[in-house]
């Protein structure tokens, strides 16, 4: 799991400006006695526009610092763990192929949404990278303390036991499932060590409220009966919805790959955003 990266943007700018000048030429049918004050009432306004030393001061000291950390900074994210991450995007790959999955993932934005037909269905799995920056600082403690109990047994039950493995993060994933006609399910998960754990079931006669993807619909949606807690489902209902989920793709191995997306595309995303914001600071 990628540690958590806290920079300041602190982001001054310096840059340079002219304003090239043309002549003013008084009309010749002026009278030689107003030709002065003309050129007395124009002078001043002229001189406003001309280049000022404010425009060309060099860049600040905290700049060049700025910059410099943004250039390491940069150079050791993109030396550092790359046969992990090309590991994982090779596994990404193979699922993605796999499962006949079409993916939305655009440079600069947060969300990845995997679509696939499925019978007379339409398949849509979406989640973001927001999971993997917004790990708490608790959470992290939590974790690490997970692992030193973990060790400490590990160490008591003799070398011979397999050591175990370090936990995934939560990483919350959307599953809209779409009927032509007959509106959608919204399945709202979150998944970890390779489970769907399931939240709540939906069902919408509308299949873009399921989507929600503006600020009306998603008011809409939330005025609407969203089914029980999942929790509180019968034993066997909630095995079965974990099977509806598993014969269309979204199993332990669909479940593991989601992580090592997010991991992915976050780094991916963090050396973008650190080329971006140097050469703006160097510009």
């Amino acid at each position: 799991m990628l540690s958590l990266r806290t920079i300041s943007r602190s982001i001054p700018r310096t840059f340079s400006r002219s304003i090239a000048s043309s002549a003013l030429r008084p009309s010749t049918l002026v009278k030689p006695a107003l030709r002065q004050p003309l050129k007395q009432a124009v002078k001043p306004a002229y001189a406003a526009f001309s280049t000022s030393s404010v425009f060309k001061a060099p860049a600040s000291e905290g700049d060049i610092d700025l910059l410099a950390k943004l250039e390491d900074e940069l150079k050791h994210e993109k030396s550092s763990d790359i046969p992990e991450f090309e590991e994982q995007q090779e596994n990404i790959d193979a699922i993605v192929k796999n499962g006949e999955w079409t993916v939305k993932d655009v440079e600069g934005e947060q969300e990845v949404i995997l679509s696939k037909k499925f019978g007379n269905e339409t398949i849509r799995v979406s989640f973001t990278v927001a999971d993997i920056q917004n790990i708490s600082e608790q959470d992290e403690f939590d974790d690490a303390a997970l692992s030193d109990e973990l060790d400490f047994q590990n160490q008591n039950q003799g070398a011979e036991e397999l050591e175990q493995p370090e936990p995934s993060f939560p990483a919350r994933v959307n599953v809209t499932i779409e009927k032509a006609s007959n509106g959608a399910l919204l399945i709202q998960t979150v998944v970890q060590d390779g489970v769907f754990q399931i939240e709540e079931v939906s069902h919408f006669a509308k299949a873009e409220l399921a989507q929600a993807q503006t600020a009306e619909k998603d008011w809409a949606r939330q005025s609407l009966y969203a089914g029980p807690p999942f929790e509180n489902l019968d034993e066997d209902l909630q095995g079965l919805w974990e099977r509806y989920l598993e014969e269309r793709g979204l199993n332990a191995e669909f479940a593991n790959m989601i992580p090592d997306y997010i991991s992915v595309k976050e780094q991916k995303e963090y050396l973008r955003w650190l080329d971006a914001v140097k050469n703006f600071i160097g510009a």
